[in-house]
């Protein structure tokens, strides 16, 4: 009864399923499994994409504020899609479209995330930051 129930679910004999032969295989959904060598490449590109928008800023490459923000937002973009492809292990035709779904939600919260945030920058320093008049000055 229990090698039937086993084959029946997919799995062999020994109860093992897809990993009967030592090595990882796609499921029915295609989503692929973790590997060490593919979170050590989603880490060092991390890394990457965080260290050269620091070096940016600390180093003053770009002198144009603005442009330099906008900068930053595209590396920023990029390492969310670096964590959603190496981490969580989305793509595109995984899990029946859901995956799919689930990126255009993000891609809608990050750009609602990004505008807002800009938003409020732009109109705290605009409101905010005193007014440097030197005329009034005793």
């Amino acid at each position: 009864m229990s090698a039937e129930l086993n084959t029946l679910h997919g799995a062999n004999v020994h109860g093992h399923g897809a990993q009967a032969h030592g090595h990882a295989h796609e499921d029915d959904h295609g989503a692929g499994h973790a590997s060490f060598g593919g979170y050590m490449k989603g880490f060092i590109l991390s890394v990457i994409l965080t260290a050269i928008p620091f070096w940016l800023v600390m180093g003053g490459v770009i002198e144009d504020a603005q442009t330099t923000a906008v900068v930053i937002m595209a590396f920023a973009a990029v390492q969310i899609v670096v964590h959603m492809v190496y981490f969580l292990h989305m793509n595109l035709s995984s899990e029946g479209g859901w995956n799919m779904l689930s990126l255009t939600f993000t891609v809608i919260i990050v750009a609602i995330t990004l505008a807002g945030s800009m938003w409020v920058m732009y109109h705290l320093n605009t409101n905010m930051m005193p007014v440097h008049d030197m005329s009034q000055l005793p």
